[in-house]
């Protein structure tokens, strides 16, 4: 593998990563902004929709993160353990993902929806 393609995946798994932390960052100060206009009128309201955002936001860049991982790993890296770290960390990201689902929609992902009262 020549030096330039090992340098050029990992600039790109890198930018990934900071896409995903600079989508995290501003969603996070958006979202608490908008929050904080909301509180005066809609408490209950203003702090639900304030979770359910931050989810959504984190959802995304735990895949984003997850993306940069398998680029890294399986372009440069492919070893087994490497391959078993990449295994544990997509596990994890996708239990995290799965309770983030449940915050959002209020059931699992391989639930059907819950129908309103």
């Amino acid at each position: 593998m020549t030096i330039a393609f090992h340098d050029t995946v990992e600039l790109a798994a890198e930018g990934i990563e900071l896409l995903a932390v600079a989508i995290m960052v501003g969603c996070i100060v958006i979202g608490t902004t908008c929050w904080l206009m909301r509180l005066r009128t809609d408490l209950e309201g203003a702090y639900k929709l304030y979770r359910a955002r931050l989810a959504e936001t984190l959802l995304i860049g735990l895949g984003l993160l997850v993306a940069a991982d398998i680029i890294r790993t399986v372009l440069l890296d492919l070893t087994l353990p490497n391959i078993a770290t990449l295994g544990a960390l997509v596990v994890v990201r996708t239990f995290l993902g799965w309770t983030l689902a449940v915050e959002i929609e209020g059931h699992w992902p391989w639930q059907s929806a819950k129908k309103a009262d």
